[in-house]
């Protein structure tokens, strides 16, 4: 494209907000965990299994309490030697039969929680495969990320630890206040008369620590995007001379997480020994009631019956605590599950119809008929544009910045739909065509292409995965670049490192070229492909396009006259419309638009 020079994007420093900050805690919803129990379903063996070791598990803990308390009350209180070491075994076999159960529980739990995750993370997966470019320009690539990770995850603790463990001991209270109801009735009633004090301890304290790790979470995230921002703007920061700035600014984030971090300590220093306070007034409440009545004449408690009531108000009350815990890792799973079905949930703007048909075959026509597109309602960017592109011919795209050009090319690639007017690939309507047998008939070409963190070799076979390296190897050597790429330090075999940073800018575009032509496309879009490679081996890929466009529909935006000047047609666009057409000799002598564009891209060489 011609157009004048200034930058599509400047780097800036940005503050981070946190008034997107999303919910860390949702309501229990029954919907929400019966639809996470769903993906049990394919594991219902193992699920079952898990089931049943968690009954046992809850009646096994109490009844090793009662072995001790009815040992207690018998063999001990009579003397018989007998019975003590009868008991003694039972309680070994339970205990041991205990510890087996207890194995199985978690390894089954965990197992299970990691099968649920490996199909929620492929479902997020694919159902992302499914979006439409639009979602991704407007959904932030972090939301995204932390639903797969952190979302999963607070979704994995929900299945391994909250969802059984609370199972477990929900089951040893019930099981505890049966055997407390058959020791002494009235004592039971008082235990549930003061076990509701004990409940709201734990959610006053639980709710206050909840807030506390909510901003300890708020800071450390500022912190570490503090950290990568630093990171990758270093150049930046020791170019200005920022750095004692910087660190200053850094400071205040640490010293605010270690605040934050200190009144959750404080919190939690404060409401342990509050509950075991609470706890020891209770026992001595009951100590006070329960000896009285085995002291009183008629009392009608005897002294193992008491003695076994005071171990199962143990089971019964210790796992209060541990509930009330589980209870906010539940809430932070809820949410996280109502984030991720949400996204799954979240249908795509656009599919192929059941009546969309295949295009074995392209031969490359592409016409545009009163065609009109906003990417926001009310904000149209592409008006009325109709023109056609045949077969083997280039076509060259010219205009300012936000004139429609990446929209043109980005309908053409069917990222979008058109919104009125037709868009036609060899006659046949774009909405009506199958989008993935489409795409395998276009090759596309960026100014800032994306490498993935493989080889040469791998990057290239994107376009093409049944690519052998010789057809590679051709396909550089016909781009007259393969001397290029060998030079790399292991050749087509170099790991070419995150985002292609281990090559230099005109060896990832080569790449990129590549990329797009091992799949032999009939339709070609070059976007300002040439923008970054300089000028000695843009030579060389110019005389290499030159054959490698023969045949195939090109559409071309580029900021070079060399890229577009042999175009067969080209289109000026002027915010959202075509204003002229016409091959480059044409239009320079119309003297119009395209003729003052060349101009100054004229005077702007010669300078």
């Amino acid at each position: 494209m011609i157009a004048s020079a200034a930058p599509k994007s400047q780097a800036t420093l940005v503050a981070v907000s946190t008034h997107e900050r999303e919910p860390d805690k949702h309501p229990l919803d029954f919907r929400l965990i019966v639809r996470l129990f769903r993906y049990t379903q394919p594991h219902a063996r193992m699920r079952n299994i898990l089931l049943v070791s968690v009954v046992l598990r809850s009646i096994q803990l109490p009844c090793l309490t009662w072995i001790i308390a009815a040992v207690i009350k018998g063999p001990v209180a009579d003397g018989d030697s007998r019975g003590l070491v009868v008991g003694a075994c039972l309680f070994a076999a339970l205990a041991l039969f205990t510890q087996l159960t207890m194995y199985f529980r978690q390894r089954l739990a965990l197992e299970l929680g990691e099968a649920v995750v490996h199909d929620l993370r492929n479902d997020i997966f694919r159902h992302l495969q499914r979006m439409p470019m639009r979602y991704f320009h407007t959904t932030k690539v972090g939301r995204i990320i932390s639903r797969m990770i952190s979302d999963v995850e607070d979704l994995r603790t929900g299945v391994q630890e909250v969802l059984f463990v609370t199972l477990v001991q929900l089951g040893q209270m019930i099981v505890a206040a049966t055997f407390m109801l058959w020791y002494d009735a009235m004592l039971f009633l008082l235990v549930l008369g003061l076990a509701p004090v004990l409940w709201a301890i734990n959610r006053h304290f639980h709710r206050r620590l909840s807030h506390a790790y909510r901003a300890i979470r708020d800071s450390f995230s500022r912190v570490t995007a503090t950290l990568a921002e630093s990171v990758n703007g270093i150049r930046v920061t020791q170019g200005f001379v920022r750095q004692r700035t910087n660190a200053a600014l850094f400071h205040e984030l640490i010293e605010d997480h270690s605040r934050y971090n200190f009144a959750a300590l404080r919190m939690q220093g404060l409401f342990q020994p509050l509950l075991d306070l609470n706890n020891q007034c209770f026992v001595a409440l009951l100590l006070l009631i329960g000896g009285w009545q085995v002291l009183s004449p008629g009392g009608g408690t005897d002294v193992g019956d008491l003695v076994g009531f005071f171990f199962m108000a143990g089971m019964f009350f210790s796992p209060i605590s541990n509930i009330g815990g589980q209870y906010n890792q539940a809430l932070t799973a809820m949410a996280g599950a109502e984030r991720v079905f949400r996204l799954l949930d979240t249908e795509p703007e656009w599919v192929d119809p059941p009546s969309a048909r295949p295009l074995p075959q392209v031969r490359g026509r592409i016409e545009f008929r009163d065609l009109s597109f906003a990417y926001d309602p009310g904000r149209p960017v592409l008006h009325d544009i109709s023109f056609v592109a045949e077969p083997g011919k280039t076509i060259a795209l010219v205009g300012h910045t936000g004139s429609g050009k990446t929209s043109i090319i980005n309908l053409i690639a069917k990222f979008y739909l058109p919104g009125t007017g037709e868009l036609l690939v060899d006659g046949h309507d774009i909405r009506q065509i199958r989008t993935a047998d489409l795409r395998r008939h276009v090759g596309i070409v960026l100014q800032q292409n994306f490498l993935f963190s493989a080889s040469v070799l791998d990057n290239v076979r994107v376009g093409r995965p049944e690519a052998t390296d010789d057809e590679i190897i051709d396909v550089f050597r016909r781009l007259d670049c393969l001397d290029l790429i060998e030079a790399l330090p292991e050749g087509c075999h170099t790991q070419v490192g995150e985002r292609g940073g281990r090559l230099s800018v005109g060896q990832r575009q080569l790449v990129c070229f590549a990329r797009a032509m091992v799949g032999d496309p009939r339709i070609l879009i070059l976007d300002e492909a040439t923008s970054n490679v300089d000028s000695m081996t843009e030579h060389r890929v110019q005389r290499a396009l030159a054959r490698l466009l023969s045949g195939r529909t090109s559409f071309v935006i580029a900021h070079r006259l060399s890229t577009i000047r042999h175009a067969d047609v080209v289109l000026v666009l002027d915010h959202g419309r075509i204003v002229e057409r016409g091959s480059h000799d044409q239009l320079v002598k119309a003297s119009g638009t395209y003729a003052a564009l060349y101009e100054r891209f004229v005077d702007a060489c010669a300078a």
